[in-house]
């Protein structure tokens, strides 16, 4: 990757349905070239997929939390993941270091389906300990960084 790929990607990241002639003219690059060089960064992952970002609000999913889960082994974690990759309102679990091992994002539409959720999640056999954060704004929404000269 150069600095050419790093501005493809900012362009991309602003708008992942930009059109290569619209990056073409940004960046001043040929647009052939601009095509070839994401086709390559999606060939080598670099680019894994494109996706959108939706006002959940207007979906009728008014709540965000955060819950961090531990376990009380690691033999528990395919099961768990597992049943993480299954629900659909847990949109971004972390495995981590620290006091607890995991940390969940959850989306959904009231605290009654957040305790459901969390039901659920305390259900799962080799869960020890939760912690639930409710989300009050959400100050900032990205989901990748791209390498700066910084």
């Amino acid at each position: 990757m150069d600095g050419m790929d790093i501005k493809i990607l900012h362009c991309l990241k602003k708008n992942a349905r930009e059109k290569a002639s619209e990056i073409s003219k940004e960046i001043h690059l040929a647009v052939s070239t601009v095509i070839e060089r994401i086709r390559k960064m999606e060939s080598s992952g670099i680019i894994q997929s494109y996706t959108i970002i939706l006002d959940e609000k207007k979906l009728g999913n008014d709540v965000t939390a955060l819950m961090e889960v531990s376990l009380e082994h690691p033999k528990y974690y395919d099961a768990f993941t597992e049943m993480i990759q299954s629900n659909p309102n847990i949109v971004s679990c972390y495995y981590m270091t620290g006091d607890f091992d995991f940390i969940l994002k959850i989306i959904c539409k009231s605290s009654e389906h957040l305790e459901n959720i969390h039901r659920t999640i305390k259900g799962q056999n080799g869960v020890s300990a939760t912690r639930t954060h409710y989300v009050l704004k959400n100050v900032k929404n990205s989901y990748s960084t791209i390498p700066t000269d910084e």
